[in-house]
């Protein structure tokens, strides 16, 4: 039985090799991840030609996410390098001067969040290992009081989790990153630190200004106010990505597992397709083997039927990325299979009541059907399919390689491209060249829905 979880590997100095890509595609990964926080211009445009040349050559769609910085937060720079003291009680300002800092003040260089602070507010840096309270807010000057930590360097990163910063979620950064990426033809774009709904129309207004391509959009959640917001955020995103590192900072970590379930809950109802992120298998930056606890991290993620899981410094710095990939895809195969052996769920849950989609599910889970054939003209209605979760593949036959390429996210779902096949319907002639089981087939052509048999 072929694994339903899909694999997004993101790229970095360990696997830019295009052989070792290639290699890792064959292991199992579905789509690459280009982090735009590292590297601009045509060092990442090399890194998207290289995945489409390897597509291409193998003869499989792979995805390609660019991810942008977005406002990424830090102080500014010390007197020296060295970590200056502070002390729990303490009073540490932050200020518009940009001279360098010390145990009692540094420079803020984001007027933004000077102004959007207020009294009350915790200001979280160094990963949440440094927290402080607003206790005054003045003209270019907040004053807070240190709650935990000793010491204090330049640079350090910073997490508001109580303060709704008014300000672009597109840095000039990130609209040049952007511009560029988009004459590569991104299949997905991945936006930092979403706060609000609006965030995702002004990048998409910004994409559609730059091409007509229909790029997806994914909302990284990351923020705990788009915690509080995820059903508005969700509705106008493409796809959400559960971003568990600074959600673990922004919000108590003992929630962090509960609200990722609530977040893919709201993701099914939504027919959003949605990325467990982070850390995944962290110990395999430097072991050959990852720990216990993260076999059962990456086989939850099975259970609890996110598209995609997704590794970062695992695979972008790791000393062996390719076994990552492999180790991976060992776990999720085995997991789905246990997943669907063991199905005691309802295999409409969540789908709204005239939801066409789950008739689809419904259907090929009555007839112990071999696989679900969609003619898809877009990633919609494929994406609803696979939403509904059925325990049945997918197959996708596109005519263009934009949709396969951006279906390849999805769980469940292999996508093909091939325009002939599309145009005369014949998804006979396509299942003859894939390991597909002979028997019942479903059928979606449009608004029809067919029973075949497949011999």
């Amino acid at each position: 039985m072929p694994r339903f979880t899909k694999i997004t590997a993101s790229i970095g100095p360990s696997c830019e090799n295009e052989n070792i890509l290639r290699q890792m595609v064959q292991a199992g990964v579905n789509m690459y991840r280009i982090n735009f926080s590292h590297d601009i211009g045509d060092i990442q445009g090399k890194k998207i030609d290289s995945v489409r040349k390897i597509s291409k050559k193998l003869g499989v769609p792979v995805g390609v996410l660019v991810d942008l910085q977005g406002p990424k937060h830090r102080i500014g720079n010390f007197a020296t390098e060295e970590k200056y003291p502070i002390t729990p009680g303490q009073i540490f300002t932050f200020d518009s001067n940009d001279t360098p800092g010390n145990s009692e003040r540094v420079f803020l260089p984001h007027p933004d969040v000077m102004e959007s602070l207020n009294v009350g507010d915790r200001i979280l840096l160094n990963d949440g290992k440094i927290e402080m309270q607003v206790k005054q807010v003045e003209p270019g000057v907040v004053r807070a009081t240190v709650i935990r930590g000793n010491e204090i360097w330049s640079r350090r990163g910073f997490n508001l989790p109580d303060t709704d910063i008014k300000t672009s979620v597109l840095t000039p950064k990130d609209k040049e990153d952007l511009e560029y990426a988009l004459t590569k033809n991104p299949d997905w774009v991945a936006v930092s630190f979403v706060q609000r709904p609006e965030d995702i129309s002004e990048v998409r207004d910004f994409i559609t200004a730059h091409t007509s391509a229909p790029v997806k959009i994914m909302a990284k959640i990351e923020r705990r106010n788009a915690v509080e917001r995820i059903a508005e955020i969700a509705s106008v995103a493409d796809g959400i990505m559960i971003a568990r590192g600074d959600l673990a900072v922004e919000l108590p970590y003992e929630q962090v597992p509960a609200i990722s379930r609530h977040i893919i809950r709201e993701c099914r109802r939504l027919n959003r397709p949605v990325i467990m992120a982070t850390q995944m298998l962290g110990s395999m930056v430097a072991s050959e083997f990852p720990t216990r606890a993260e076999i059962s991290d990456v086989a939850n993620a099975a259970y609890l039927r996110v598209d995609s899981t997704m590794t970062s410094e695992e695979t972008t710095i790791g000393a062996n990325p390719l076994k990552v990939i492999e180790t991976m895809e060992k776990i999720l195969a085995y997991s789905d299979i246990d997943a669907m052996e063991n199905d005691e769920r309802n295999h409409s849950e969540n789908a709204p009541e005239n939801d066409w989609s789950r008739s689809v599910a419904s259907m090929a889970h009555l007839n112990h059907a071999v696989a679900i054939v969609v003619f898809a003209r877009d990633a919609d209605s494929v994406t609803q399919i696979s939403c509904r979760r059925p325990d049945t593949q997918i197959i996708a036959i596109c005519d263009k390689y934009l949709i396969a390429n951006q279906l390849c996210l999805l769980r469940g779902v292999i996508s093909v491209c091939t325009p002939d096949s599309f145009a005369s319907r014949d998804f006979m002639d396509v299942l003859k060249n894939m390991e597909i089981a002979h028997g019942k087939i479903v059928v979606v052509n449009g608004d029809n829905i067919g029973l075949c048999d497949f011999d």
